[in-house]
């Protein structure tokens, strides 16, 4: 059985590394589990001093980007800071959206329950909003994009918790840990359920594409993560019985 990567280098230069990271790694130190596998201690090995300027969860896949220097660092940061950075997710979410687009502008509060949960909380939440655009439905599940215009913590679930939705294989906010198979999606399915393996059997929000201003040339920057074999496997089966393409139908694309 092969091994999925930690990681895969998307760009790499004096300033700066964008990753293509894996589901499942931590991308800095995290007050809650110190001890779990950390993408920026697994890359710096290669790459050396690295640092953090923005995060994903942990069950996110994709792309994340590391100041290699403090000048970077500074720079990026403040880019962050003040939202000038294009942030783009896909995710795979079950249920029908009766909207094309949507905009969620609903004050979010981290830690707002026992569970650790990012909850909406129009008093003491921070402003956010996310942007979401309909990729396709496919039988039970609709593909998302996700944009972000602010960056809290579990932003993308939290929203779409609120509005009725949860993304495939979400324990944390959609309390539904059941697994895409090709059994429960296509037609006259031959194999053996009781050897079948899942498509998907995690969080399935993958960081897509982020647009940046490079810290040193000023270049504008587009980087993108090409989905994950779990991801991609799922893509390519659902385009088959569906034919619905979530890569050709995001909007960077039309």
């Amino acid at each position: 059985m092969k091994i999925t990567p930690d990681y895969t280098v998307i760009y790499n230069d004096d300033d700066i590394v964008v990753l293509n990271k894996r589901s499942g790694l931590l991308i800095a130190r995290d007050r809650y589990d110190e001890d779990a596998a950390r993408l920026d201690e697994l890359a710096e090995k290669e790459f050396g001093r690295l640092y953090a300027v923005h995060r994903i969860d942990k069950d996110t896949s994709g792309c994340v980007i590391y100041a290699k220097n403090s000048d970077a660092h500074k720079n990026l940061s403040l880019q962050f800071e003040e939202r000038k950075v294009q942030k783009t997710y896909h995710c795979l979410v079950y249920g029908h959206p009766l909207w094309e687009k949507k905009t969620v502008d609903l004050k979010l509060l981290p830690d707002g329950d026992a569970r650790h949960r990012t909850i909406v909380n129009s008093k003491w939440g921070k402003a956010c909003t996310t942007e979401f655009t309909l990729l396709g439905i496919c039988g039970p599940y609709a593909w998302l994009q996700a944009c972000p215009k602010t960056g809290r913590t579990h932003q993308i679930r939290a929203h779409l918790d609120a509005i009725g939705m949860s993304i495939v294989c979400d324990p944390l906010y959609g309390g539904n840990q059941k697994p895409v198979r090709l059994s429960e999606v296509k037609r006259n399915w031959r194999g053996d359920e009781d050897t079948e393996r899942p498509l998907l059997s995690r969080l399935a929000l993958h960081a897509y594409k982020l647009e940046i201003t490079h810290p040193s040339s000023g270049e504008k920057m587009t980087f993108t993560a090409p989905y994950p074999k779990d991801l991609e496997a799922t893509r390519k089966q659902f385009k088959n019985i569906f034919g619905v393409d979530p890569l050709k139908n995001s909007s960077e694309n039309k």
